[in-house]
């Protein structure tokens, strides 16, 4: 974000606003996009992103679903990622789909410049690496909605 870049610390809901218009308006090559749950969340918490598993691995046109939550401290701190469809990579706990920031260092080196289109672009990357291309996926279509827009709603109302 350039007004960042000058110096200038933008605050989060217009930080998340320019995000928000800027996944809006899709990203690259279509592969991968993000957006609000939903539009009547004032503090912009919770988010959806997909990303179109990448060619030539075992994700290739696979549609990933995950869910992003930003809280109060975002963008300072990372948002909290989670895959709500299954899958099998390094950096993502088997059990409750959350990408671990120990594993992924994007989140674990978090800078206040980095985006959730960072995050999604670069999971996507991950997908590609050798210890992720051909390790063995959960079937096709087996989605866990491990993290209820309910739940999100009531974390949201937390902050």
């Amino acid at each position: 974000m350039a007004s960042e870049e000058s110096g200038v610390v933008v605050p989060r809901n217009f930080r998340l606003l320019e995000e928000l218009e800027r996944g809006e308006k899709g990203i690259g090559d279509g592969t991968v996009s993000y957006g609000m749950d939903d539009a009547d969340d004032i503090y912009m918490c919770s988010w959806t992103g997909t990303i179109i598993g990448p060619q030539n691995t075992v994700h290739e046109g696979r549609i990933y679903q995950l869910k992003l939550f930003c809280d109060k401290d975002y963008p300072d701190k990372p948002p909290a990622v989670r895959f709500q469809t299954r899958i099998n990579m390094t950096c993502v706990n088997q059990e409750t789909g959350m990408v671990e920031p120990g594993l992924f260092p994007m989140l674990a080196n978090w800078q206040r410049e980095y985006t959730m289109e960072d995050i999604l672009m670069t999971l996507k990357k991950e997908m590609s690496a050798p210890q992720n291309r051909k390790l063995h996926q959960p079937p096709e279509g087996s989605d866990d909605q491990r993290m209820e827009q309910k739940d999100l709603a009531q974390r949201c109302a937390i902050l």
